[in-house]
């Protein structure tokens, strides 16, 4: 599979019922799974922007903070990938 899902929005930034909607038909996923359809430099750069650094070694990773949770859906009748961190999520889908 090509990972070539990019961020679209985060249910701040979206419309309400679009994200109910999106959770509503959610599917959870592994974070490897969720990694078939984002790249890691992808990721990354989002990482950073909520405060994980994978190189400093003392602290917490993405990876394996227990309170992130990845989940499969649609948003807006196209297929997403998301992921939840401190109940916000933050949405995944193919540029077109």
């Amino acid at each position: 599979m090509k990972r070539n899902y990019y961020f679209k929005t985060n249910c701040v930034s979206a419309r309400g019922a679009d994200i109910t909607e999106m959770k509503d038909g959610a599917e959870q996923i592994t974070r490897r799974t969720f990694l078939k359809y984002v790249s890691r430099e992808t990721l990354a750069e989002m990482e950073v922007n909520l405060g994980y650094d994978r190189h400093y070694k003392q602290g917490l990773t993405m990876a394996q903070d227990w309170c992130v949770s990845y989940w499969k859906s649609e948003y807006r009748g196209k297929p997403c990938v998301y992921f939840d961190h401190s109940s916000i999520e933050y949405v995944y889908q193919k540029l077109r």
